[in-house]
């Protein structure tokens, strides 16, 4: 548990802040990138950060069960606990889970939409019985849910020099980045789940499919065919994050940096998966550490270089204030 956090953005109560601990934790075990981003936000908006991470990985882990030890019946029932329970956690600030405490106080303290957590669940239901997505526009209906409401959850924490409204374009831009990013790094794990994120006629425009996809993953060789269609969507999401890019001037200047650092690491993933040629069904390209420890850094700076820019005059010595203002 990290207490200066909690202190800092007022979270009291030994269950609400072993609740935030518990988000905490979840996101540094299971969004590396992403929790080392968060370091460089103020430290009292981190906290509810990690509630929105670990709200979002919870029902996540439900739906995915890699090892498949629950049927799909199964998931949906507990999915639809969490649903019930974030419910009465958004009217009342309980909860069951933990999860569900910390991030129903964070909507309450953030005046966060309730809606976008409904439009969450939904995509996190469809993963139950959708298995792939035969278009783009296909697909964009399930990342607006799983991935864009994630960027305008966080717009309240993060705070805007410009209305909201003109910030929330890009900014739910920028989570379906970071989320087709994963989509293209995990082809082979999601395989593994039974699902094809990438669209079909992506993939059929250079005459890739599901078997294709499955005996690449099975005998880890490549292909051609599957480096051209990886290749184009590369460029499709690297068009996303240009789109996103604009928002991050659009936030207030000491969320920048953070936002900044995540943008730069998963868009370095992306070269992580060129410079592998593209062998996204064998393995997962990662950032190496040198370069994600020298991408903080620099978001460090940025931190810093904000901070001066935002002090205010530091007073004249007493010396010289007397000589400016006596008569010569």
């Amino acid at each position: 548990m990290n207490h200066r956090e909690l202190d800092a953005a007022g979270i009291t109560g030994p269950d609400l802040r072993a609740a935030y601990a518990r988000c905490r934790r979840l996101n540094a075990q299971h969004g590396r990138t992403y929790f080392l981003a968060t370091r460089l936000l103020p430290i009292e908006r981190r906290s509810a950060v990690h509630a929105l991470y670990g709200f979002a990985r919870w029902a996540d882990d439900i739906v995915d069960d890699l090892d498949r030890r629950q049927p799909a019946a199964e998931r949906d029932r507990l999915l639809r606990l969490l649903e019930s329970d974030l419910a009465h956690g958004l009217r009342t600030g309980g909860g069951e889970e933990p999860v569900v405490r910390a991030v129903a106080d964070t909507a309450r303290r953030y005046a966060i939409d309730h809606g976008l957590f409904a439009d969450f669940l939904v995509s996190m239901r469809s993963d139950l019985t959708v298995t792939d997505y035969p278009t783009y526009a296909d697909l964009c209906t399930y990342t607006h849910g799983s991935a864009g409401v994630i960027g305008l959850q966080m717009l309240p924490v993060l705070g805007t020099v410009v209305a909201r409204e003109e910030a929330a374009p890009h900014a739910a831009a920028l989570g379906v980045a970071f989320q087709l990013t994963n989509f293209l790094r995990d082809v082979g794990e999601d395989l593994d789940r039974g699902r094809v994120y990438l669209p079909a006629d992506l993939l059929a425009a250079h005459g890739v499919d599901r078997p294709l996809l499955e005996w690449s993953r099975r005998t880890g060789r490549h292909d051609p065919r599957l480096r051209a269609a990886f290749a184009e969507a590369d460029r499709l999401i690297r068009s996303v994050y240009r789109e996103a890019e604009p928002g991050i001037a659009m936030l207030e200047p000491r969320a920048r940096p953070c936002i900044r650092t995540a943008f730069v690491l998963y868009r370095g993933i992306l070269d992580a998966i060129v410079a592998d040629d593209y062998r996204v069904t064998h393995r997962r390209a990662v950032v190496p550490r040198r370069r994600r420890a020298a991408t903080a850094a620099a978001g460090l700076v940025r931190i810093l270089g904000a901070r001066m820019r935002n002090r205010p005059p530091a007073p004249l010595p007493d010396t010289v204030a007397g000589a400016e203002g006596s008569p010569r």
